[in-house]
């Protein structure tokens, strides 16, 4: 392992951890020695901000309000003056010497972010096993490539590499996943590493319903920010096919003509068609606009 990180800033966002944090920031502070520990108090209602106001040696960055585990970090890397970037979760599910091999791979090997891969072993809710399982195969279409694990907590970067990309990052959980995503569609080098977690400390703020509204909000995202040309062909050819059939079949069989609707629907998969090529042209803008190559 590496015996010095100076080089790098731990982000760490904080929601209501006032029982953990401070215990996550002294094993890492222990672990990691010189790296820079960025914690953002994402407005938190409990003494939060008290406890990590109280440790010495790290930089404290406060949200007035809640504004997102995705909207902290990409506070905390904003702030950031290191030339690597790790995301390390406050709630004492991660540990330290997980993100020690994490950068130690990123730094001692060709590549340009590293993912901790959890293992079987590792905490995971009943509940929010469909909507991850979803999101994964939907990531697979997307990249055409196998992803371990798509939105794992524990992950690095250089820093020049994905701070082109923070405008592409939602405020939401659905950071890790899109962060993925647009590093393998960019064609950067990931490394992958193996993690355990733990259970974590307090409630979780994910609820059933809301994270299922998530997680078809998040999968309607990638799909039109990643493959928007794909996605609208798709729903142009469910509309033209049948429609097309159906009227094809009137016209000859029946021999009253082309029917108005099956002539309005078709019309409307061409728009849908059209309106994907549009679509994939802006998304591209979007994701090239802080490239330079």
């Amino acid at each position: 392992m590496l015996s010095n990180y100076s080089d790098c800033s731990i982000c760490i966002p904080v929601y209501n951890e006032e029982k953990i944090i401070s215990k996550v920031i002294e094993e890492l502070k222990i672990s990691l020695p010189g790296a820079e520990i960025i914690v953002v108090n994402d407005g938190s209602s409990d003494k939060s901000l008290d406890v990590v106001s109280g440790i010495k040696n790290i930089r404290t960055l406060t949200h007035d309000r809640n504004i997102g585990y995705g909207g902290s970090l990409k506070t905390a890397m904003r702030a950031s003056t290191k030339s690597i970037v790790a995301w390390y979760d406050g709630d004492g599910q991660h540990k330290a010497k997980d993100l020690q091999k994490a950068l130690s791979l990123l730094k001692e090997s060709l590549v340009d972010a590293v993912i901790g891969v959890r293992d079987h072993s590792s905490d995971l809710k009943i509940s929010r096993m469909p909507g991850k399982f979803l999101i994964k195969i939907i990531a697979h279409l997307v990249v055409r490539h196998r992803v371990p694990d798509i939105n794992s907590g524990l992950r690095c970067f250089k820093k020049d590499v994905i701070t082109k990309y923070l405008h592409l990052l939602p405020n939401g959980f659905s950071a890790s996943s899109t962060s993925t995503i647009v590093m393998m569609k960019r064609g950067y080098r990931i490394g992958y590493v193996s993690i355990s977690t733990v259970k974590r400390t307090g409630t979780s703020s994910v609820k059933i319903l809301k994270d299922g509204v998530k997680t078809i909000k998040l999968i309607i995202r990638m799909l039109i920010l990643f493959d928007a040309f794909n996605f609208f062909t798709i729903l142009s050819l469910i509309q033209i096919i049948p429609a097309t059939i159906y009227g094809i079949h009137i016209a000859l069989m029946v021999k009253l003509g082309f029917p108005t609707l099956a002539a309005v629907v078709v019309i409307s998969g061409l728009l849908t068609f059209f309106i994907g090529i549009v679509s994939d042209q802006i998304s591209q803008i979007r994701i090239e606009k802080f490239e330079q190559w």
